[in-house]
């Protein structure tokens, strides 16, 4: 990947900021990395109290709380580049305005964590599980962007990266490779992700833009390594790779979203919004 983005010339992080281009992708980025992360650690909360067992809801918060503050770390680059507060890029942005791949915003299940919620554990192992190789991957690249505030919150990240996958594969591998409901559960979960993580491995309609200007590597390159991670994935379970993902529901780098994000932002402005001023 460059790590040059000013005519050549290695320069300082107020020299590549005073690049509108520069600027304008790195923004771009910033906010499909932090959307995803925020909207994926708020359904992972949901499951607070619900998951299988005690043990599991324990680690599961941990790995939403530090998938937040992943997310808060993001937003706060973009505090630092003039786009508003940390909290309100989180909270008060409108559902056409964020850039989160579909699948993230897709409900656990049917139903509201107040009221008969019926949620799909083979669904959210599944997604979490190539979610998180997916970041892994990325992660990697990030810690050599042209940005280094970014890079420096990239090498961060990582090191928690690791336990997260470890986690999500115990439970996928054990579902996958159980019988009766548990494997038929975890197929159709599969195929349901599989039908949506392309928008997750989307830039947008900016992405040749983000890596000439040195930001990470190329969308291409990117998806030939995520294939060949997830190609040993279905190997260990002894199921055929299921081809190219798709984005049936459209992409959200775009700005297309379902009612299942404008319903979990309701949610999670309700507080903020009746009280801005609040600190929390």
């Amino acid at each position: 990947m460059k790590r040059k983005s000013c005519h050549g010339e290695e320069c300082s992080v107020e020299q590549q900021i005073e690049n509108k281009e520069f600027k304008q992708v790195l923004i771009e980025l910033l906010y499909q990395l932090a959307d995803d992360d925020f909207i994926l650690a708020y359904r992972g909360s949901e499951w607070l109290g619900l998951a299988p067992h005690i043990e599991e809801d324990i680690a599961y918060a941990s790995i939403n709380q530090a998938t937040m503050g992943h997310a808060v770390m993001y937003y706060e680059l973009l505090e630092s580049l003039g786009e508003g507060t940390a909290d309100e890029l989180a909270h008060s942005r409108k559902a056409e305005s964020r850039k989160n791949a579909i699948l993230l915003e897709m409900a656990n299940g049917t139903g509201t964590y107040l009221n008969q919620p019926k949620y799909d554990w083979a669904f959210t192992v599944v997604r979490h599980y190539f979610y998180d190789i997916y970041k892994k991957l990325k992660l990697e690249s990030l810690k050599q962007s042209s940005f280094e505030p970014l890079a420096h919150a990239a090498t961060k990240m990582k090191m928690e990266q690791y336990y997260h996958i470890m986690h999500w594969k115990v439970w996928f591998n054990q579902l996958c490779l159980s019988s009766g409901e548990g494997k038929t559960r975890m197929r159709a979960a599969i195929q349901k992700v599989w039908n949506e993580f392309s928008g997750v491995l989307s830039y947008g309609p900016n992405g040749k833009l983000m890596f000439d200007n040195g930001l990470i590597d190329a969308e291409q390159t990117f998806k030939k390594q995520w294939e060949t991670e997830m190609k040993k994935v279905f190997e260990e379970i002894s199921m055929p790779y299921p081809g190219e993902p798709k984005s049936k529901k459209g992409n959200g780098r775009e700005g297309f979203h379902t009612e299942d994000l404008q319903d979990a932002l309701a949610t999670l402005s309700e507080v903020y919004t009746f009280d801005p001023q609040a600190t929390w």
